[in-house]
């Protein structure tokens, strides 16, 4: 497998009707097996990108390649395109079509074709891989929103693709419910998936993500680890992005690191007024 799982070469797209481009000459390049995250204000491209991505529509200008290739928008060639790139939408309503939880996660493999058997397999093992067994028979519409987020990852994650794009999701869920979706996606990162996640949470960015792209007006406009990226303070200002208390944290301790190591060193206490002071 090559360096770069997905690479958008001077993309342009526009949507019917509007006079301003979704995106402009986007030329971006996405690491193989990274936990990459894409930031920005709404409106900067980021689901165009994932629609664009994922084959839903056609670059009107420059070119897409998926491992390489140049993606072909033929029937066939855009089925195994989305086998290989899955794409999880913000809202789960969009994604969750059946009437119960297994038969919707069954939905993209009957379109396939397989065998009974192996759907039923298959189905089984993510039904346990995603803690759903004791929901597969349950009505789409009595779960909760955290559910359904966790069933549309499933629906997705049954197809075994290479690349997953999250748009958002962890939006309007609570912290524990965040904090059990992230475990997920370890999960999946660890056993070989290659993943791109849209977000606003940016503290969420800060410590998850292995590298970071920063889009403004349908452009890529920054790039790199997030260390790199969050001590770019002032270009981020300019692009109403804010900075992840964590970095800013880190950003004032390195403020209150003395360089001359026969400096007497800040007592505990101190620090923790200064930080309080700094930040609360």
């Amino acid at each position: 497998m090559g360096q770069w799982q997905l690479e958008f070469e001077s993309v342009d797209y526009t949507y019917p009707g509007s006079d301003r481009p979704a995106l402009q000459a986007l030329t971006l390049r996405l690491p193989t097996s990274k936990r990459s995250a894409l930031i920005g204000q709404n409106g900067c491209g980021k689901t165009t990108l994932f629609q664009l991505a994922n084959g839903l529509y056609r670059p009107q200008r420059g070119k897409i390649y998926y491992q390489g290739v140049p993606v072909r928008y033929d029937g066939r060639s855009l089925m195994q395109l989305r086998q290989a790139v899955g794409l999880v939408f913000q809202n789960p309503e969009q994604q969750v079509v059946a009437a119960t939880v297994e038969q919707d996660i069954s939905y993209g493999l009957c379109n396939l074709g397989l065998p009974e058997p192996l759907i039923a397999e298959r189905v089984e093992q993510i039904l346990i891989q995603f803690n759903l067994l004791d929901l597969a028979t349950t009505p789409v519409q009595h779960l909760s929103l955290g559910q359904k987020k966790r069933v549309s990852l499933a629906d997705v994650m049954v197809l075994q693709p290479q690349l997953l794009l999250l748009d958002e999701p962890t939006a309007y869920l609570d912290h524990g419910h965040t904090r059990q979706f992230m475990a997920l996606l370890q999960s999946i990162h660890a056993a070989g998936t290659t993943i791109l996640l849209a977000t606003h949470d940016l503290d969420l960015v800060y410590r998850w993500a292995d590298w970071v792209f920063v889009m403004d007006q349908g452009r890529l406009v920054l790039e790199g680890t997030p260390q790199t990226v969050f001590a770019q303070q002032s270009q981020l200002t300019e692009l109403r992005l804010e900075v992840p208390l964590v970095a800013e944290v880190l950003s004032t301790l390195k403020q209150f690191q003395s360089p001359n190591p026969a400096d007497g060193q800040v007592s505990i206490q101190q620090l923790r007024e200064r930080i309080v002071n700094t930040f609360f």
